[in-house]
């Protein structure tokens, strides 16, 4: 971290007390002061007391010292104020709570994790990435993935230092908590990574978190970014991918966004126009005239591919009397499942109703 940040401010806060003012490094080396030729002495003792007593003030040659709080919470440096009364105790822990704002905001604003947190939740303007990736040294066109770890029920602090501890690289790969339950995942991966691959990993998340620490997730994984840019856009895929898989695949806890199929079609369409096509599609009865037994049998029968000896086979029954139900079906619907088209609009159907229900549900 470069002293120009920290002298600017030491010089106004010497000038307003009239008491010399400096910043400290972890080594005990003088980086910033309003007397300038105190700038470069060693105090490594000095350095050793504030280390081992982070929390308060500590005396040292007639100086008071005050660790500086940052994004960082390691300690870095510490502001002293030369005197040791009590008008120099407040004046220390005044210029504390202004230099840890200042390395704070230098940090937060260089820093590596938070620039591509500031990416993947679109917080940062598209021309000012270039520009911090080149401050940063930051690779912009390298593959990456992201994944999306959200905790069900009870959130555990414990899930993040994990994930931090299976992805170590903190050059390429990113452990960013989002918010209470959800975990952002960023790592650089090879060009030669498949969709199976990035499942893998995320079913390897999953099995980890659940072993050590008994966690519930649902981990939502979105598709390989290129460049920097488009980070945002692989974890806005992986959060669609936890929301379309609590809709369309209940059992599934690792979802991929290349695997949702014609689910995140539907689960962008107003439901308006999911209400018209349901009502266009079943003319003759309401698609909830259907019983359980009957939507059961349409469901099977869409598993063994419209096979009508697998699906009877499957559903214990007699092929003559799957055959009934077919017909009876389409005589309530109007849709003949054993014809490829009307199959599909079928399997359409029963997918937007369940999305409509979904909607309903979140509502209440």
């Amino acid at each position: 971290m470069s002293s120009r940040i920290f002298q600017n401010v030491v010089d106004q806060l010497s000038e307003a007390s009239q008491t010399t003012i400096g910043v400290m490094d972890a080594e005990g080396c003088v980086v910033s002061c309003a007397n300038t030729a105190l700038i470069g002495e060693r105090w490594p003792e000095c350095a050793s007391l504030i280390a081992s007593n982070p929390e308060n003030v500590t005396t040292y040659d007639g100086k008071l010292f005050f660790p500086l709080k940052g994004w960082n919470s390691t300690f870095g440096f510490s502001v002293f104020v030369e005197g040791t009364d009590s008008q120099s105790v407040a004046l220390c822990r005044m210029a504390q709570v202004s230099l840890s704002f200042t390395k704070s905001y230098y940090e937060e604003k260089h820093d590596r994790a938070t620039f591509v947190k500031n990416i993947i939740t679109d917080n940062i303007l598209p021309g000012d990435i270039y520009i911090r990736a080149k401050e940063l040294h930051f690779q912009t066109e390298l593959p990456r993935a992201v994944f999306l770890v959200r905790q069900r029920g009870h959130a555990d602090v414990a899930v993040v230092e994990l994930l931090q501890s299976m992805f170590s690289d903190h050059q390429q790969e990113f452990v960013i908590s989002v918010n209470e339950t959800d975990i952002a995942v960023v790592c650089q991966v090879s060009p030669e990574t498949t969709g199976e691959d990035l499942t893998q990993i995320g079913c390897n998340i999953e099995e980890r978190l659940k072993a050590e620490l008994f966690a519930r997730t649902t981990i939502g994984i979105g598709t390989i970014s290129e460049h920097l840019r488009e980070l945002a856009d692989s974890y806005k895929e992986a959060q669609v991918a936890i929301e379309v898989g609590k809709v369309f695949d209940t059992e599934k806890t690792v979802i991929n966004y290349e695997n949702l199929g014609i689910g995140r079609l539907i689960y962008q369409l107003p439901t308006t126009l999911c209400e018209i096509f349901l009502s266009e599609v079943f003319k003759k009865n309401s698609i909830d005239t259907l019983d359980q037994e009957t939507l059961f049998t349409i469901n099977m029968f869409f598993e063994n591919s419209l096979n009508v000896s697998e699906t009877s086979r499957k559903l214990f029954v007699h092929r003559n009397t799957l055959v009934y139900r077919l017909e009876k079906i389409k005589k309530l619907t109007g849709l003949d499942l054993r014809e490829f088209d009307d199959a599909i609009i079928f399997k359409v159907a029963l997918m937007v109703k369940k999305y409509l229900s979904s909607r309903e549900n979140r509502m209440i």
